[in-house]
């Protein structure tokens, strides 16, 4: 209990910190191939949102034997709303939905009953429609050749934290099965979507 109240502090604490940091070249369109790449990469990093819901995505996902699969739907999806963002595709959504997401991914991985797969893939899907249509804001107006370092940049770190989360949990859950480390994880998921949400909606 008291692990989970200080995780549940620390998530309610760095939120409102780390909020508008979101892009590695400073809200600068990349120019370059390398600046494509390094956006690409640092991204969904420094957007704390993102990353939050992304290595939440992978605990969750360990529940489930072929897991790894489901944080692939969310990369998917982000990357092709990415493009389609690009191309011109603009829904205004802004970052409350975003911030919506993770209270829903937290809500999920708190529950009593963990969802079917299918629910949770159609989950990430969502998700990952709607983070990748925030994550495309970074390169409206760019070229080619960094647009597709951009793409490969996000594909490469979104998969790679989603794998991690998935493989470790699923490690720790192995060892220590009765470690209450989805609940711990479903709280700090959902604390910071309400603080980001709250946030968004001043």
């Amino acid at each position: 209990m008291r692990k989970t109240i200080l995780a549940i502090a620390s998530a309610a604490l760095l939120a409102p910190v780390l909020a508008h940091a979101h892009h590695p070249m400073g809200g600068t369109v990349p120019a370059t191939l390398m600046e494509g790449l390094l956006s690409g990469l640092g991204h969904p990093i420094i957007g704390i949102d993102h990353f939050i819901f992304i290595a939440g995505a992978g605990v969750l996902a360990a529940k489930f034997e072929r897991g790894w699969i489901l944080p692939l739907v969310f990369v998917f999806a982000s990357i092709f709303t990415t493009m389609a963002r690009y191309l011109g595709a603009d829904a205004g959504l802004g970052e409350m939905p975003v911030a919506a997401s993770l209270v829903v991914l937290g809500a999920m991985m708190l529950a009593r009953a963990t969802p079917r797969e299918g629910v949770i893939a159609l989950l990430f899907l969502l998700a990952g429609t709607i983070h990748g249509h925030a994550l495309g804001e970074a390169i409206v107006g760019a070229e080619q050749t960094p647009l597709v370092a951009y793409l490969a940049g996000l594909t490469i770190i979104q998969s790679a934290i989603g794998l991690v989360a998935w493989r470790a949990t699923a490690w720790l859950v192995a060892r220590r099965p009765q470690a209450p480390l989805q609940k711990i994880a479903g709280a700090v998921v959902g604390v910071a979507g309400l603080v980001f949400g709250g946030m968004a909606a001043l």
